[in-house]
Order: C-alpha cells, then sequence, then structure tokens
C-alpha cells in the first residue's frame, strides 16, 4: 500500500485517516483507544476535528505531529457540509469526501484508473454539495481545485499518540517525588517510633493467660447479650454472560416451541405467538369455533399446556420452555465496533435494524458492576435459526424474545450481546 502522506508546500500531510464521530461522553484520546483495539493495533495515532477523531499508522508513513490535509481541506470548503473531492498531488491522487459535516473517505491512490473509478462510484449517491476533480476527468459538475491555493496549515489537526506510556511516565515520576518527600517529612517521627522503649518489667507469662482466658469469656458474654453475629461472606457476583444458551440451539427452541402452539385448532386462529426467555405463549382468537371444541381438540394437540379464558372468544395459551445447557460467553470488542459490524451484516443482506447500546448494572449489597449491552432488533422473513446465523462472528449472543406475525407473515427478532 503507497504510503498515506502527500507534500503541499513542501509540507508533509497525512492522509488516509480512518475517521470516526466521536460517541456522546467520550474523550478523543480514550474513544481512540477503544477504536483502535477493536479495528488494529497497528493504528497508533490520533487527531481530534469537529467531534471526529482520525487515526493513524506509522507503516503508512505517519508521524507524530503532521497535520490533517482532510481537516484542511474541510476547513477551505465550509460553506459545504457535504462534498466529494480529487486532487492530483505529485504522482498520486487523493480522495477525500465528506458527508454531512463528517469525514466518509480519505485515502491516496497510486493508480489513477482506480482513485477515478472510485470517485464515480462514489459520485452515484444522492444529495452532495458539490464536486471537485481535475478538468481532464470531465466530471459533470465538478470544479478543479488545487491543494496548494486550498491549504495553508492553518488547522490544528495534528497527529498525537494514542498511547497513555509518555503521561503514565510522567505521573509515575511526580508520585517516586511525592514519596520521597512525604518519607521526609515524617522521618523524625517514624524514626523516634523505631527507637526501642525502655522496658518497665517482664510481664508473668501465667497471669498473662489467665488475663486472656478473661478477656475471651466476656466476649462471649457480649456476643450473647447482644446477639451479634460474624457477617456471612459476600457471595461473588453472578454475571448474566456466564449462563448463555448456545445462541443456535436457544433459535431453534424458540422455532420448535412457536411451531407446536401454532397447531391448528378449527374455528380458532392464533394471534400474538411469541417466545420468550422462560415460554412460549399464543392468544387465540375464536373465529366460528366454540370453547368445548378448542378443549377437546387442545387436550390431545397441546398436552401440559397453561390454558387462560381471557373472554368467551379469546384464550391464552402458555408451554414452558425445556432447560437449555447454561456457558459462559462475552464478546471482547467494545459496544461502538460491534454497533458498527452489526449494521455492515444487515446492510449487506438489505434488511431494517434498530440497535441500541445500554448499560446495565449487576450488584448486591456491597458490590455493582455495569455491563456494556448492544440490543437489536429487527423484523425479518428468515425462520429463528436462519436468523442467528447473523451474528456467527460475535459472542455474548443472546436471543431474548422472537415472535411470529400471521398477518404481516414476518418474524420479528430481539437479541442482546453483551460487551466487553
Amino acid at each position: 500500500m503507497v504510503n498515506q502522506v502527500i507534500l503541499i508546500d513542501r509540507k508533509k500531510y497525512a492522509v488516509g485517516l480512518f475517521w470516526q464521530p466521536v460517541a456522546v461522553g467520550f474523550i478523543g484520546r480514550n474513544y481512540a483507544h477503544q477504536l483502535a483495539k477493536g479495528i488494529e493495533r497497528k493504528l497508533g495515532f490520533y487527531t481530534e476535528y469537529r467531534a471526529m477523531v482520525g487515526l493513524g499508522s506509522r507503516r503508512v508513513g505517519h508521524h507524530i505531529g503532521m497535520p490533517s490535509a482532510a481537516a484542511e481541506v474541510m476547513e477551505a470548503f465550509a460553506e459545504f457540509s457535504s462534498f466529494l473531492a480529487a486532487f492530483k498531488t505529485q504522482d498520486f491522487f487523493w480522495l477525500v469526501a465528506v458527508r454531512n459535516g463528517i469525514i466518509i473517505y480519505d485515502y491516496l491512490f497510486d493508480s489513477e484508473d482506480e482513485a477515478r473509478g472510485e470517485y464515480i462510484k462514489m459520485s452515484a449517491m444522492p444529495d452532495w454539495g458539490s464536486f471537485f476533480a481535475p478538468s481532464y476527468w470531465e466530471i459533470p459538475r465538478s470544479v478543479e481545485k488545487k491543494l496548494e491555493d486550498i491549504v495553508f496549515g492553518n488547522v490544528k489537526a495534528v497527529l498525537k499518540p494514542i498511547s497513555r506510556l509518555k503521561a503514565d511516565f510522567i505521573s509515575l515520576i511526580i508520585l517516586i517525588v511525592f514519596i520521597l518527600g512525604l518519607g521526609n517529612f515524617f522521618k523524625e517521627p517514624i524514626s523516634q517510633m523505631l527507637v526501642p522503649k525502655p522496658q518497665i518489667s517482664k510481664i508473668d507469662p501465667i497471669l498473662a493467660q489467665e488475663y486472656k482466658k478473661k478477656i475471651e469469656e466476656k466476649n462471649k458474654e457480649l456476643d450473647k447479650k447482644f446477639e451479634i453475629q460474624k457477617a456471612k461472606p459476600q457471595e461473588p457476583l453472578k454475571m448474566p454472560y456466564d449462563y448463555l444458551p448456545d445462541p443456535s440451539q436457544r433459535a431453534k427452541l424458540c422455532y420448535q416451541a412457536i411451531g407446536f402452539l401454532m397447531q391448528p385448532i378449527a374455528g380458532w386462529n392464533q394471534v400474538d405467538v411469541e417466545c420468550n426467555e422462560a415460554y412460549a405463549n399464543v392468544i387465540f382468537k375464536r373465529k366460528f369455533g366454540n370453547l368445548g371444541d378448542f378443549y377437546e381438540i387442545a387436550t390431545d394437540l397441546l398436552p401440559g399446556v397453561f390454558v387462560e379464558e381471557k373472554s368467551e372468544s379469546e384464550i391464552f395459551v402458555r408451554a414452558k420452555l425445556p432447560d437449555l445447557k447454561m456457558s459462559s460467553s462475552l464478546e471482547e470488542k467494545d459496544p461502538e465496533t460491534i454497533v458498527r459490524e452489526v449494521n455492515t451484516i444487515f446492510q449487506k443482506i438489505n434488511t431494517p435494524v434498530d440497535i441500541n447500546i445500554t448499560v446495565d448494572t449487576v450488584g448486591n449489597e456491597t458490590k455493582s458492576v455495569n455491563l456494556n449491552v448492544v440490543e437489536v432488533g429487527s423484523s425479518s422473513k428468515l425462520t429463528p435459526p436462519e436468523f442467528i446465523k447473523i451474528f456467527n462472528d460475535l459472542h455474548g449472543v443472546y436471543m431474548t424474545r422472537s415472535s411470529w406475525d400471521a398477518v404481516s407473515k414476518e418474524w420479528n427478532y430481539e437479541v442482546i450481546i453483551y460487551a466487553k
């Protein structure tokens, strides 16, 4: 891969950065650190610009203090919230794209054909505010701009190290100086404490043993009088991701349970059939049947289920799910990386998805822990065993709910992923 560095007025600028908006509540460096861990650990540099972070790497020629060319161009084209631009620089071609104020593309090509092909492909996207490209490319509505005419080095978006090693080293030095100063301050009192005190007399061992016995007896009396009980040791926290069923087995069980409840009963229609964490349930609505016929048929078709008459024309039926083998499973990626991967998968299969990051708290009387949870909701024509395959490359996956809509002929799913 060509080094992602260009020269503008004999000054080196970094291109080819991986740009992402900073998630709400995150500090730029911390967010860059999480992104680098989830994507590529060799991404050792980052810069901040307009609530975004751009990640770079030494292996493509980036260095500390190198300014970002994409940030400079954004500043030059501040009147456009969305633009697609291509620049010829030396023997290379640099593409930068901005959508709604976010840098979505920043890459240097050594092949003009590849650069022009990528530009044409991206230009097919709607709602670009403006186009910039070399004039001989003959791109409709495009304007040619020279980097030397628009970049002046005024933007302070320069690469900084993601690693905290330097900051940690300075903190260590400060801590050592503090400890030495503290030791010097207490030197005299400590030395006085270490001076052996003169012993007035030796204690008689027989008297000491008798005294110890009396103390123990007195403590027992006090314990009994005030009913003092020793605190029981707290059990370790039970983390939910330590007790998860195999995702494919869970999906297969729900599919079978819903199929079991969907057996036809003449004169009654099934609606709102679902599989939740412990039960599968369905509501039957009367069409032309009667209660007597329902119980007669259901006794044979649905043995062992719980039945409740909501009204003379609506019956609720619930079946308990058998237990599945549990095991520990936790996704080691951060929540933002998981969201990006899940969005990518659903985009590839052209299926809408609703994703949300939440924080659950698990605790007891003395301790609590926050858990990162990614919630995924979607409707699909795929059956549960087929749908759960979408998450085959992820860990910590649990299908909390699946349901069948008899009207739209669609499945509705709710899945959670426990993240690091």
